[in-house]
């Protein structure tokens, strides 16, 4: 890719080296590489590795089978090809010498990169301290810029869509498997998406009281609840949207009012969403709603998580994190009651922080019940 977006994420990269937080970032396929250099590709067993230093250009090292690929996809020029047969560690001791990185300096490594490619860094450079490259990434990375959100509310009109049409659904549920439910969606989302962003959740009954429960051969009954959980990649970027329905009938005793209280939680939660305002702040607004209803003990997860790249990642919306939100974070409002061996509710939206508040990602259906309008 030649968007200039690529390039401008790297030179902050460097900008953060020389303030102090290292000498040299080494990535490895990864989302950090997806980021920084706009070449996407699964780690393999073959050293591959942008290695950027704190003055200058970026280098590629790249299997020689790689070499064509890497030129056409990404902006940076200089690559650096070795070959089967050849000694990769070798290549690497090339890259940091021609680069001038200090023997005794600092080196952050992808956070996910493999222990091999990691040992093999320290054998070319056995006098330098190694860090993660969290430690400039995570910083880089949770504010999205226009063009990341972009790809995040396209995600999310796709998630809105899948919504809407699996409500439409209605009874003819009834009688399904939660596999087939999953499968309906499935196929809608991949219709338009470029690929699931998680597996889908599709929990019925007392299934929806376990939070991460996927899905099985049960049997939608007639007024089961169901927790449904999913979103798609688009352009790199995923939706992340949840949804508790009732496909027809009337649901068990109690049910409205949790769902009723999950629903308040979620405004709360997005309500207290503006600048300056604390990640620990919005789960405490949501949380509190829940507590204050008495269901304090069924609600058992943090209230959101960050979604860029990763469908999890910074900033975390849980208790003790004082992570100041920003415009252009972006992260899920998600509370949620699960009551053992009766059933669950989850209600989720992703939010992306604005100068004077939040504009919300998703905006399908809130109610239960499937032909909800709200």
């Amino acid at each position: 890719m030649t968007d200039p977006a690529f390039e401008r994420r790297t030179r902050a990269c460097q900008q953060r080296l020389r303030d102090g937080a290292g000498d040299l970032a080494v990535l490895f396929p990864s989302r950090n590489l997806c980021y920084a250099a706009g070449f996407d590709e699964e780690p393999q067993e073959r050293h591959l590795f942008l290695f950027v230093p704190r003055e200058g250009d970026p280098v590629f090292l790249v299997p020689a089978l790689y070499g064509s690929q890497v030129r056409a996809e990404s902006w940076v020029e200089d690559v650096w090809t070795w070959s089967d047969g050849e000694d990769p560690v070798a290549a690497v001791e090339e890259v940091v010498a021609d680069l001038a990185v200090p023997a005794d300096g600092h080196v952050l490594v992808d956070d996910t990169m493999w222990a091999l490619f990691t040992q093999d860094l320290e054998r070319a450079l056995p006098d330098a301290t190694f860090g993660l490259a969290s430690a400039v990434f995570d910083d880089l990375r949770i504010r999205k810029d226009e063009a990341e959100l972009d790809c995040l509310r396209r995600a999310g009109e796709l998630a809105d869509e899948v919504s809407i049409a699996v409500r439409d659904l209605g009874e003819e549920v009834v009688g399904w498997t939660e596999s087939e439910l999953v499968a309906e969606i499935e196929s809608r989302l991949l219709a338009s998406g470029d690929a699931l962003a998680f597996d889908v959740i599709a929990g019925s009954g007392p299934n929806g009281a376990m939070p991460h429960h996927t899905h099985e051969d049960r049997e939608i009954e007639l007024g089961d609840p169901v927790v449904l959980d999913f979103g798609a990649y688009v352009d790199g970027y995923p939706g992340d949207q949840t949804r508790t329905v009732v496909f027809a009938g009337e649901p068990p005793e109690g049910f409205a009012e949790v769902h009723g209280t999950v629903q308040e939680a979620l405004e709360a939660g997005v309500a207290a969403v503006e600048p300056g305002a604390t990640a620990e702040s919005v789960d405490r607004a949501a949380r509190e709603v829940i507590e204050d209803a008495g269901y304090g003990e069924g609600f058992v997860h943090r209230t959101g998580h960050g979604v860029g790249l990763d469908v999890h990642e910074p900033p975390y919306i849980v208790e003790g994190n004082g992570t100041e939100l920003e415009p252009g974070m972006v992260f899920s409002v998600e509370p949620g009651i699960y009551l053992e061996d009766e059933f669950g509710v989850r209600i989720e939206d992703l939010v992306v922080v604005t100068d004077d508040g939040c504009e919300r990602l998703n905006d399908s259906p809130r109610g239960w019940r499937a032909d909800a309008t709200e």
